[in-house]
């Protein structure tokens, strides 16, 4: 049986990596408006669940027409309808914590904030700290575990 060179060995390998990490993406939207609805199942006449305001993050599993199906916070599972979302990503804050001048915990604090508070997602850095605006104006970087929808 003939042996692939290691040069092809290796791309290979490293675009199984790529695959990989698009396959595990998550991909998270914040509801547009206040009032969203969110359904059991991915029809107007279907059950009503709950309604959430406007920012609040939800992840995206999948998507049929003009219907996605979400998981907020706490885990629950309902469909909305793909209008309802917008790309803008806010970030939910789950326990009171800082935000720092800089992606680093020595760094002077911005401002506190508090469980719930929604705050604009600016940027990943993929370093474990998040770029977010508070709707007052501040800017800052928090600990991405201290959020949830990033």
């Amino acid at each position: 049986m003939a042996t692939l060179p290691s040069l092809t060995k290796s791309v290979l390998l490293l675009a199984c990596v790529f695959v990989a990490q698009a396959a595990t993406a998550v991909d998270f939207r914040s509801a547009s408006r206040h009032g969203v609805l969110l359904y059991q199942q991915p029809q107007d006449a279907a059950a009503k669940l709950f309604v959430v305001s406007r920012g609040t993050p939800l992840e995206v599993l999948t998507e049929q027409g003009e219907w996605l199906r979400v998981r907020d916070r706490q885990g629950s599972l309902a469909w909305v309808k793909k209008a309802d979302l917008s790309a803008t990503r806010q970030v939910e804050v789950l326990r009171s914590t800082s935000v720092h001048g800089q992606a680093d915990s020595a760094s002077p604090v911005v401002f506190k904030a508090e469980p719930g508070l929604l705050l604009n997602l600016l940027d990943n850095a993929r370093n474990g700290w998040l770029r977010v605006k508070h709707q007052g104006g501040q800017e800052g970087f928090i600990r991405i575990e201290e959020v949830w929808g990033a």
